[in-house]
């Protein structure tokens, strides 16, 4: 009987160790499979953000170029008006004063008309109209 009973306590440990096995494997097979992918979502995080800045400083050197180009025009604008007028300085003058009273006018006048043509113009580039 002794021979029996230790095939029996054997077989018995045989599918212990097996399933132990088995969760062991599964659990180590679940916590890399984990670690994969928290490390494929940083990478892609990483990449969403490196997306993000790129477009910030392509807006950036877009904003710098189209500001260059504005003040040359503002320039020449303000030259031809003083040569219409005989006097550089009356060129300057004119449109110095355009920009004085666009500023009077968006920041005493009418401050929301500035805050409702951008916010206009933010939902437009969204294709949604108010």
């Amino acid at each position: 009987m002794p021979r029996e009973q230790n095939r029996t306590d054997e077989q018995q440990k045989e599918p212990e160790k097996g399933i132990t096995k088995l969760i062991d494997s599964t659990v180590t097979s679940s916590y890399e499979d984990l670690l994969a992918i928290i490390e494929a979502r940083m990478e892609l995080i990483k990449i969403e953000i490196t997306e993000k800045l790129a477009m910030v400083a392509a807006l950036v050197i877009i904003a710098i170029l189209f500001i260059a180009g504005l003040v040359y025009l503002i320039t020449t604008i303000a030259l031809f008006i003083g040569e219409l007028l005989g006097h550089y300085y009356l060129g300057y003058l004119i449109v110095s004063s355009v920009f004085l009273f666009t500023f009077l006018l968006f920041a005493k006048i009418r401050p929301e008309l500035l805050k409702n043509v951008i916010h206009n113009i933010l939902l437009s580039s969204h294709g949604k109209k108010s």
